[in-house]
């Protein structure tokens, strides 16, 4: 029979004919034959199976096959022994390697026919041996899958034991990595794919029965990806593994990755490589899960060199990624969190914005409703990029023309983005030992270092700082090639806005900016640093412009050159009004105001008037004294309580180094010249001392009572409109302050009266809290409470003149000592001058310096703030013009009333504000509320120096800037400062990469330790630990000093 067969199927008969002949050959396998013919049967249909030329031969031998073997198990089951199958799997079949995956075709058919048999058992160990031994010489993909099916049918043939068993899956995952395609046309790569999907099915059957092999094979998995052996490349076919693994175990694995001390820099460099490559494997699940937390998990340990050199080599891999729809979520996924988290260079982004146009128009043309989901995720992301490194408008304006029809995220949805995706706002999975990344706080701001007793300046510097438009105008200069002052802090402006740092260093600008009669290292006043450090600024601006001035010029600037310049500096800087003269500079534009001093002599009625212009206005407390019986002698006592808070402006003026800067000095410091409404003064003032007899020691006896115990503070506590008005309420100068009247020639009783002339865009007010005790030659810190008001209007008179710009230069004549001179008990407004009525200008609190401790000398600074924009919220305020008359201080103080109504307006509007807390290196959310209790909570806290924006209708500077795009509404930065950003925030990142590596070394060594930082949440804001601010606490005042 098996001749007549084997003649029959190589015979040149028709085709039909054959397979009649054939279907009657396997009916007749039901006939009873000799073992040796059943042999010859199974010897020809084996040889048909494995070595038929063409597909009719091979379908008949296993037809044939399968219908004798049936028929005749037995002798089936002696010619299909284990030496068969062993020449088989290890020598092959005549011409047949024992590669081909027809051998395990055959092997297969043959185990379904004996499954029943007894000796199947013999061949199912036969078969784990044999498995293992075919997967460690690495099969192509069709033997491996073929292997794999049959393993899959027959799982009696997988390797058995826990060693066998976990051999053979490491094979398995080394046998992938060598993984290659055939071909590159469709049809061979979805048969690539299949091959790879059953053999990583085989792996997850096998994880699944037993749990115990799952780890190692990830551990193998990762030593062959993260090999650095240059002459192979593990196949991308790997990720089909990763949708196996389950999701629980991200965790735990990463932190064993990334936490071993064996796993060097280069190997997890590649690691990561190719995983990012696996996002090319179009089935694999979960990949870009798993590779975004091993980016996570790098960046928690501070392993900031390998997440740099990933993302710049493989960002645009996986931009490219984006073009096909199988693997496109996937990749924007980890494209999104590698952007959003590479925060501190534009490199990264600026690698994609070449191709960003033409994906979008390429998905804007395609039309699908997934292109249109996607692109707006993509838009998003866009948006949040060119928000962070604003200042690149030849690189981002197509791409804002080509998104221009998206919808664009709100700027509060930008930063929160933003601030959740950087590398340094990366929860730690480490233990509690180590030390949890230093990188910037949830605010976003930047803390300033303390150099060493430089609080004044750190709180000084962030009021400026969040002063919007101020900080704009400084960051917009071109100042390349000039090292000025303006170009030290345009640099601390830039730090502070982009570093990646949790707190920046201003050494240069602090050796720049310190007065040089500040003692380096001591405590001094931020009063006085501020005043010093406007005044620097604004005489070196006007230097430079008087420089550039005196250049003779070869020819005469035509009028439109002229006028084209003009426009230049007007895209720089919205200018004031200005009615010619000479241009006003930063400071003046942003601080200064001007103020008007008129004496009246009430012999002869002439009035004699001064102007001089102000960036600050010192605000003095009212002497404890009641106005209604006042004798000469306590008159006279308090003249000399307001000539010793002269001391805080006058003292200055005792350096002969500072003279020249006194002559230019822009502080109007009327002292104590001010008394505050009597009805309130009777409410202030503790009945103890409110007798005639009053002393300096009992001025300060309440304060000094059990060191700072709170004074009792009546219901009416002052507040800064109080004290504004006390500062501008008109004054009698008689007795030793007779003012000496050129007309009459003689000294003669007058009535003095300051009025604000022009208001500043930003206006600084200093409450005079320290006054000199002559008994123990120290200032002392008048610890009054004092309420501050949101809003604040500036009584201000408007004339023709005042119109335009009055001041013709900087200078300031104001004699301190002739002030000081000419300090008088103030009264009531004898009405003798005629009607004014100003002007009530609205502003809005910007910022607060707080000093903690008892006395200058000691203490601590530290300041609120928030962000206001000219361009912000006129809180309903503008062209609301309000005039008062001013015949009598009473009627001003009326004023409260429309303060009161608008801030109860605004306390929806107040909650949704930002307000920061800047102590030195640490920033932390805050709000008003906390800025308005500090003294209330904490005695020795106390408001000094207050910032106020003036509302206005429009903004005082265009966001829109003809020099840049102004993406996130700060300017964009030159190139060379960007640079230096970028260079230090790398530094920064190798800095606490080398840190935490430190650490995790003395941390497998030794035992956790852990030191609180010294605050405690029931201390002030400004103290180092349980005893609060910088003076008490039992310590020596001079041991306590600013920390």
């Amino acid at each position: 029979m098996d001749k007549i067969l084997e003649g029959l199927v190589s015979s040149s008969h028709p085709l039909p004919v054959k397979r009649v002949i054939v279907r009657r050959v396997v009916e007749s396998a039901e006939t009873p034959l000799s073992q040796a013919q059943c042999r010859a049967m199974f010897a020809l249909s084996t040889r048909l199976i494995l070595k038929g030329p063409d597909p009719f031969q091979r379908q008949v031998g296993r037809q044939v096959l399968e219908a004798y073997a049936r028929f005749h198990r037995d002798e089936f089951e002696a010619f299909f022994n284990r030496g068969l199958v062993l020449g088989l799997l290890q020598r092959g079949y005549g011409g047949v390697g024992s590669r081909d995956p027809a051998i395990l075709d055959y092997v297969q058919a043959g185990l379904r026919l004996i499954i029943s048999c007894p000796s199947v058992l013999e061949l199912f160990a036969l078969l784990q041996v044999e498995a293992l031994r075919m997967v460690c010489e690495r099969p192509a993909p069709p033997l491996c899958a073929r292997l794999c099916q049959l393993l899959g049918d027959f799982p009696q043939c997988l390797p058995r034991g826990r060693k066998l068993s976990l051999a053979f899956c490491q094979q398995l995952v080394r046998s992938m990595a060598h993984f290659q395609s055939q071909g590159s046309r469709e049809p061979e790569l979805r048969l690539y794919v299949s091959q790879v999907t059953q053999v990583s099915g085989l792996l997850r059957s096998i994880w699944k029965a037993e749990p115990d092999t799952l780890l190692p094979s990830l551990q193998e998995l990762f030593a062959v990806i993260s090999s650095t052996d240059t002459s192979f490349e593990p196949s991308v076919a790997l990720a089909s593994l990763v949708q196996h693994i389950p999701l629980q175990m991200i965790t735990v694995l990463i932190r064993s990755l990334t936490t071993d001390p064996n796993v060097k820099d280069a190997s997890m460099t590649q690691a990561l490589c190719r995983m990012i490559d696996w996002l090319s494997w179009p089935l694999a699940q979960h990949v870009e899960t798993w590779v975004i937390a091993l980016l996570k998990g790098l960046a928690a340990v501070q392993k900031f060199t390998i997440l740099i050199d990933v993302t710049l080599l493989k960002i645009e891999l996986v931009f490219n990624r984006l073009w096909f729809p199988l693997v496109r979520p996937g990749a924007l996924a980890v494209l999104s969190h590698m952007l959003l988290s590479f925060q501190h260079s534009p490199e990264a982004f600026h690698l994609l914005v070449p191709h960003v146009v033409n994906l979008v128009h390429s998905f804007k043309n395609n039309g699908l409703p997934s292109s249109t989901a996607f692109l707006v995720q993509l838009t998003e992301l866009i948006h949040c990029m060119m928000y962070h490194y604003s200042g690149f408008p030849d690189l981002y304006e197509p791409i804002l023309e080509a998104i221009k029809e998206l919808p664009k995220p709100s700027e509060e949805k930008i930063k929160l983005i933003l601030s959740q995706s950087a590398w340094t706002s990366q929860s730690s999975s480490l233990p509690s030992c180590l030390s949890r990344l230093s990188g910037k706080s949830e605010t976003g701001k930047t803390g300033l270092v303390n150099l060493g007793n430089t609080c004044y300046m750190n709180s000084v510097i962030q009021a400026l700082f969040m002063a919007t438009d101020f900080r704009r105008h400084v960051l917009s200069l071109n100042l390349n090639g000039c090292n000025s002052l303006m170009r030290k802090l345009q640099h601390l402006f830039a730090f502070l806005a982009h570093t990646q740092r949790e707190a920046y260093a201003p050494r240069i600008f602090f050796e720049a900016s310190r007065p040089p009669w500040f003692t380096p290292r001591s405590q001094q006043d931020c009063s006085e640093y501020l005043r010093f450090l406007l005044d620097r600024l604004h005489e070196e601006e006007r230097t430079l412009k008087a420089l550039s001035s005196a250049k003779p010029s070869e020819t005469m600037m035509s009028d439109e050159s002229l006028a084209q310049g003009t426009a230049n500096k007007a895209q720089v800087f919205t200018e004031a009004p200005c009615t010619g003269g000479e241009e006003r500079t930063l400071i003046e534009r942003m601080f200064g105001g001007k103020l008007q001093t008129s004496i009246c002599c009430l012999n002869c009625k002439s009035t004699s008037q001064k102007e001089e212009p102000f960036t600050d206005l010192s605000l003095a407390f009212c002497p404890p004294a009641s106005f209604e019986n006042v004798d000469m002698q306590s008159i006279t006592h308090s003249s000399e309580v307001k000539d010793d808070c002269m001391v805080q402006t006058s003292i200055v003026a005792s350096s002969p180094v500072e003279e020249s800067a006194l002559d230019t000095s822009l502080a109007v410091s009327d002292g104590c010249e001010t008394v505050m409404n009597e009805g309130i003064l009777k409410d202030l003032l503790p009945a103890e001392l409110s007798s005639e007899n009053i002393t300096d020691s009992d001025l300060y006896k309440v304060q000094d009572s059990k060191n700072v115990s709170p004074k009792p503070v009546s219901e009416n506590t002052p507040s800064v409109t109080d004290l504004l008005n006390y500062f501008l309420a008109p004054e009698i100068l008689n007795g030793d302050n007779k003012y000496y009247c050129e007309k009459c020639a003689s000294l003669q009783n007058a009535e003095k009266i300051m009025q604000i002339m022009e208001e500043p865009e930003y206006l600084i007010l200093t409450l005079l809290r320290f006054s000199y005790d002559p008994k123990c030659h120290i200032r002392r810190k008048i610890l009054d409470n004092v309420c501050l008001p949101l809003i604040l209007e500036l009584p201000v008179k408007r004339t023709a003149s005042s119109l335009g710009v009055v001041s013709r230069g900087w200078s300031v004549d104001v004699e301190f000592s002739d002030t000081g001179e000419n300090l008088a008990k103030k009264l009531k407004p004898s009405g003798a001058e005629e009607v004014c009525c100003p002007e009530l200008v609205p502003y809005v609190l910007s910022s607060v310096v707080v000093h903690s401790g008892i006395s200058s000398e000691s203490g601590h600074y530290y300041s609120y703030a928030r962000n206001i924009t000219g361009s912000g919220p006129s809180l309903g305020l503008c062209h609301q013009s309000k005039t008062m008359a001013l015949a009598s201080h009473s009627s001003l103080l009326a004023g409260e009333i429309s303060h009161a109504v608008i801030e109860n307006d605004l306390d929806a509007n107040e909650m949704s504000k930002e307000w920061f807390l800047f102590n030195d290196s640490r920033v932390t959310f805050t709000s008003f509320q906390s800025v308005q209790k500090i003294t209330s909570r904490f005695p020795k806290d106390t408001a000094y120096v207050l910032l106020y924006k003036k509302q206005n209708c429009s903004s005082g500077f265009n966001a829109n800037s003809a020099n840049g795009l102004w993406v996130n509404g700060d300017p964009p930065l030159q190139k060379e400062l960007m640079d230096a950003i970028t260079k230090d925030n790398k530094l920064y990142l190798q800095e606490q990469e080398l840190s935490a590596r430190t650490q995790a070394l003395q941390a497998a060594s030794a035992s956790c330790s852990f030191r609180p930082n010294g605050f405690d949440d029931n201390d002030p804001p400004g103290s180092c630990g349980p005893t609060g601010g910088g003076g008490g606490g039992g310590f020596s005042t001079i041991g306590r000093l600013v920390f």
